[in-house]
């Protein structure tokens, strides 16, 4: 049986022929660009001649490795290094088969046949060890990628948003609209899902910040979590989800589902795009109209986007409490900004001022997170909504993060804060009968 490249590393590494060498550094291997030029030939045969089915496949991969190396001296490790790249592009994703593999990274960015991004624990890095041939190449991957779903990529369609049946997330768009050539992003499912330990360990937030937050869903107060790209919204939603009581019936709204819930009575509703035709769309604001009619206990928006803004906000506000969503945004102000924004924009004519108190009566709590500049993500403030002042709406804050500097290798130096507050919401959350946080509120009074 052929041995696999890290199976015939470690066999040169005992011999002492690699000591300290990584099989996805090409330092390994003698001439870079002979094995690039090698694999591009043999790769760009492939597609010329349809061998994808060829029952001698292997055969003849071995056939143009031993023609194309003729007067070369190539080593055991170096061959077996381009037979798996040949096979990742038969079988797999091509140059990207091996990053998809890799649970620790987290995004896979390719900007360009020979800029390829990759996000580990939180810090994005240039792979220099992988790359396509063309941009043609690339979007050959992105159609395999895309084929099984039922969405194709093309000058008439040249842009695709869509879930691998993993749970990855692959966005990809090509010329006309991408003007130096196709990008593709994927950003992976995380098969071992962070809880609140795991964030209180990774100091995310504090046991006191948990506690309330857990009591808050257990409250049912309307939260909004708002945050930048990648800085980790969905994760804190996930986590906030599965403080919600197992008899509740729980309705998940999201364009392409992450959130996975414990709890035994959950509804999980997927938007769907427009078909070839231009028919069949599903938005967020279809389902959430649509989930309102299903018995609800809570329901949960992945992401508030637009126009389904005012129906959310109409739902917390006619008694579908403990509802859950995210924004993305800067900052507490800014979302609740962007909320009174997007109810503007479902056309509802309805003054300013009344939909910055539907806001206020619908919103309870705004929790950000960011993602600092050392990677890490953090809530940095837990905000509740405490009402109109000149007509704007009022936020303080309960918990922060407060951030002091940097260290000498660049982390991020701070401390968690505890304001000398006690929120209207503690009310709420005393009638419920919810005694968990007493010993944080109950000092400050």
């Amino acid at each position: 049986m052929r041995k696999t490249l890290s199976e015939l590393f470690e066999i040169e590494n005992k011999k002492g022929n690699y000591i300290n060498s990584d099989v996805s550094d090409y330092s390994v291997f003698k001439d870079k660009n002979l094995l690039d030029s090698l694999r591009n030939k043999i790769i760009q045969n492939i597609i010329d001649n349809d061998l994808s089915d060829s029952k001698y496949l292997e055969d003849y991969i071995n056939d143009e490795i031993n023609t194309s190396l003729e007067g070369y001296d190539l080593t055991n490790l170096e061959r077996n290094h381009i037979f798996n790249l040949i096979e990742n592009e038969i079988y797999g994703y091509g140059p990207i088969t091996e990053l998809l593999d890799d649970k620790s990274i987290t995004e896979i960015m390719v900007n360009a046949p020979d800029e390829i991004y990759i996000e580990i624990d939180g810090k994005i890095i240039k792979d220099e060890s992988v790359s396509f041939i063309n941009d043609e190449h690339i979007i050959r991957t992105i159609q395999r990628m895309i084929q099984p779903l039922g969405r194709t990529i093309d000058i008439a369609n040249p842009m695709v948003d869509s879930r691998l049946s993993d749970g990855s997330r692959i966005n990809a768009i090509i010329p006309p609209l991408a003007l130096n050539g196709p990008v593709l992003t994927i950003r992976k499912f995380k098969d071992n899902l962070s809880t609140a330990d795991d964030l209180i360990r990774n100091g995310t937030f504090t046991p006191y910040m948990a506690r309330f937050l857990d009591a808050c869903v257990r409250a049912k107060l309307n939260i909004l979590v708002c945050g930048g790209t990648g800085s980790g919204k969905t994760t804190i939603l996930n986590v906030l989800s599965s403080f919600i009581p197992f008899d509740e019936r729980i309705i998940t709204i999201e364009d392409a589902a992450e959130l996975r819930l414990k709890q035994n009575h959950v509804i999980s509703l997927e938007t769907r795009t427009m078909n070839y035709e231009k028919e069949g769309e599903v938005t967020i604001r279809d389902l959430v109209i649509n989930s309102l009619r299903m018995r609800p206990d809570r329901i949960i928006v992945g992401e508030v986007r637009g126009k389904e803004a005012f129906d959310m906000l109409q739902a917390m506000n006619t008694g579908h409490e403990g509802s859950l969503s995210t924004l993305h945004a800067n900052g507490a102000a800014d979302a609740l900004n962007r909320l009174e924004t997007m109810v503007l924009m479902a056309g509802i004519q309805i003054p300013v001022l009344a939909i910055r108190e539907y806001i206020e009566n619908a919103i309870d709590i705004v929790v950000n997170i960011e993602r600092l500049s050392d990677g890490k993500r953090k809530i940095t403030s837990i905000c509740e909504v405490a009402g109109l002042k000149d007509d704007k709406i009022i936020l303080k804050e309960i918990f922060a993060f407060k951030q002091k500097g940097l260290t000498e290798s660049g982390e991020v130096n701070g401390s968690f804060v505890l304001y000398k507050y006690v929120p209207k919401v503690y009310s709420k959350i005393k009638s419920k009968g919810i005694t968990d946080v007493d010993d944080i509120f109950e000092k400050l009074m």
